[in-house]
């Protein structure tokens, strides 16, 4: 377990002047040494000095904008981009976090792998990008299978058939409509998603 999820994280400022300050260190810090700390594994907060409201995730999204306006640096592919743009206010939405966030983090887990196959590429014995997408392609599939089937403990149907719900209802079949679940029962849907996912990735 890394040393930063063993004590509280670090409390960073940001004053109207937009000057961000390390309660920690007593130091005045930009963006880019935020980025640092992330590299290193340091877990921040960030509030706003004034309002004192959490300001975290903007400026980590901040940190993201710059590195990628940085030559060389880019992550996220346009198309991603776009996507990820067109889920905002779709009935996907409330799903995107606790995929992308299970995705990266067995990516994370994953990553001395593909080091291993980027090294193995380079080194002549298979050509560069064939070995690493396949891996990539691989891992993505079981991704998806292991979120569906975790999707499906929350669908009776899919679960106790292990199929899918038909595409068409008629008349006769379709039952009956029933009142959509409040924003605390689909948050504890999520939350429960998430363990399930979670087990099922250690099981795998």
């Amino acid at each position: 377990m890394h040393m930063a999820t063993e004590k509280a994280p670090i409390t960073i400022k940001k004053y109207a002047n937009r000057r961000l300050y390390n309660t920690g260190t007593s130091t005045y810090v930009t963006l880019e040494d935020l980025a640092l700390m992330v590299k290193k594994g340091e877990d921040f907060v960030v509030f706003d000095a004034k309002s004192g409201e959490d300001i975290t995730r903007p400026v980590l999204a901040q940190i993201i904008f710059d590195q990628e306006g940085k030559d060389g640096q880019s992550l996220l592919p346009i198309t991603f981009l776009r996507q990820l743009i067109r889920f905002y206010g779709d009935s996907m939405q409330m799903l995107v976090p606790s995929y992308l966030e299970y995705s990266i983090g067995n990516l994370t887990s994953h990553q001395q792998k593909f080091r291993d196959q980027i090294q193995s590429a380079m080194g002549g014995k298979e050509l560069p990008g064939t070995q690493i997408f396949g891996a990539l392609e691989e891992q993505a599939r079981n991704n998806m299978a292991m979120f569906s089937q975790a999707l499906g403990l929350f669908n009776p149907f899919v679960a106790a058939t292990g199929k899918t719900a038909p595409a068409a209802e008629t008349a006769e079949n379709k039952p009956e409509s029933k009142p959509m679940p409040d924003i605390d029962a689909l948050k504890k849907q999520l939350s429960d998603m998430q363990a399930q996912i979670e087990g099922l990735a250690k099981k795998a």
